[in-house]
């Protein structure tokens, strides 16, 4: 197929093709983990993106998120939070259950994959998407994060509270969560 641009965009289309082989041709799990990292990092260029598109990695990430082994989780869930601000990308994670399959990753015990959940249902926002996204039950997970003590996690889930939310939803979410004596559903991540 011919491509426009320098030969540098075809080496690198075939560079990326190739990491994507050797995903789906290994039986290696540590080879996998490897090769999940790089397209994650890929993923992270402006550049790459239209490649990643083509060779369906929103979609190889995406069926990461249900994986046993937390590192496919958790190099899934980068790669999609890098992907999930282009528009094509974000259109692929919604019309793809993604909400759902993000927030899921909210529960999870590693704290860089729950950052990236968090990030990733930022991008995801749409008029569409909101309504599921600021759903009472991911906000109150929100406010159990804005009270972790790790900075990072506290920040980011402070931010969404803050961008994606009304007042009066989170209003609501804490009125809810006041009856409560524990943290029920999602746990906070180890550091």
């Amino acid at each position: 197929m011919w491509r426009s641009g320098s030969s540098g965009g075809s080496d690198r289309f075939e560079y990326l093709q190739t990491l994507v082989t050797e995903f789906q041709d290994t039986d290696s799990d540590e080879a996998k983990e490897q090769v999940l990292a790089n397209l994650a990092n890929f993923a992270y260029d402006p550049k790459n993106v239209e490649y990643l598109r083509e060779l369906q990695v929103t979609d190889l990430f995406l069926d990461m998120l249900t994986e046993e082994n937390e590192n496919f989780v958790e190099f899934g869930m980068g790669g999609l939070c890098n992907l999930s601000m282009d528009p094509e990308c974000r259109d692929v994670v919604l019309q793809s259950d993604g909400i759902r399959l993000v927030t899921n990753c909210l529960s999870s015990q590693r704290e860089e994959t729950v950052l990236s959940a968090i990030t990733t249902l930022v991008n995801l926002l749409t008029p569409t998407s909101r309504s599921q996204i600021t759903d009472p039950a991911i906000l109150q997970c929100m406010l159990r994060f804005s009270l972790s003590e790790s900075p990072r996690l506290r920040n980011l889930a402070t931010v969404f509270l803050q961008d994606s939310c009304s007042e009066e939803q989170v209003a609501q979410a804490q009125q809810q969560m006041e009856g409560q004596q524990t943290a029920v559903g999602i746990p906070l991540p180890k550091d």
